[in-house]
């Protein structure tokens, strides 16, 4: 369950969080026509900060823009300030913020057209997505028998809430096979993403990756991981992945904005490298954690104090 806080933003004005409700015939809730983001922000030594508060507000505006939402009547500045706002008047220290975008109450009818749009952030207190435990021992995972949307069905690059039917296949899954998360292939038979974090296989020293063209979603932290690699000097390279070079890789991890980097030790039962968190992801996860504790210096400008309002 989640633990309230006290407001909620809603279109333009703060709310109760208990009163942050919708109609049950909003078009979102028949069509699934919500568009969202995931957002951390962390407690540092200088304060509250939000981890790439800037991509996460310009995926949203582009997820948007891709599924017809274009005008959400708020600029992505102010969708990034409410964002600041929030969390200040929740005195949170840090949390997950979550804003949407949704269809609402108007006609029925596949045509979203005349619906209002209305646009909510939430934030809450919300720890590690995978387990405190996983970020060194690492997670156990499958490959799903679902697979990743063909291209031209559902677009990919949008985060949005009809595409995560397909996530929640993938994960219910997995989970009722005793299993942490899956791992989900495109439909060329390729490795393409877990149901709600992107993946990075070791081999040889080198990390591979699947492309944006293998129906992954462009993730925040995995753009993060491609500027941690080149600045340490660890060969990257975005291709297309065999399922079985899964199970040969010395190292197999997940990232994401919930999952941040959290190493897998074994997928189908079949233990990775040796069974826990391997050398590379250590690396990257010292300098990510390094960045958002305000240890390292953020030299990419990833984090945005939350008490100093800074334009999105």
């Amino acid at each position: 369950m989640l633990t309230p806080t006290d407001k909620i933003w809603h279109n333009g004005r703060f709310i109760p969080w208990a009163d942050a409700t919708i109609h049950v015939l909003s078009h979102v809730v028949s069509y699934g026509t919500s568009i969202f983001e995931g957002i951390r922000c962390y407690s540092t030594p200088a304060g509250p900060a939000v981890f790439r508060l800037r991509e996460h507000v310009r995926r949203m505006v582009d997820s948007a823009k891709i599924y017809r939402m274009e005008n959400l009547g708020y600029s992505a500045e102010q969708l990034g300030e409410a964002m600041l706002e929030l969390v200040r008047v929740n005195q949170m220290e840090s949390c997950y913020i979550r804003p949407i975008a949704l269809r609402g109450y108007g006609e029925m009818g596949v045509n979203p057209s005349n619906n209002p749009i209305d646009v909510y952030i939430a934030c809450w207190s919300w720890g590690k997505y995978l387990g405190d435990e996983a970020l060194a021992e690492g997670v156990d995972v499958c490959v799903s028998s679902w697979n990743r949307f063909a291209p031209n069905t559902l677009p990919a690059l949008a985060k949005a809430g009809a595409n995560y039917m397909n996530s929640q296949l993938i994960k219910m899954e997995a989970l009722a096979n005793g299993y942490s998360e899956g791992i989900a292939l495109d439909t060329s038979g390729y490795v393409s993403e877990g149901s709600g974090e992107n993946i990075f296989v070791v081999r040889d020293g080198k990390i591979h990756t699947p492309p944006l063209g293998a129906s992954v979603l462009p993730g925040i932290t995995r753009d993060s991981i491609l500027a941690l690699a080149r600045e340490l000097g660890i060969p990257l390279v975005e291709t297309i992945i065999p399922r079985e070079l899964l199970y040969i890789a010395d190292e197999v991890f997940f990232s994401g904005t919930a999952a941040e980097i959290t190493p897998i030790r074994s997928i189908d039962k079949i233990k990775i490298g040796s069974g826990r968190r391997g050398p590379v992801a250590e690396k990257l996860q010292k300098e990510f954690f390094g960045v958002i504790n305000g240890s390292r210096a953020d030299r990419y400008g990833w984090l945005t104090p939350v008490h100093a309002a800074v334009g999105a």
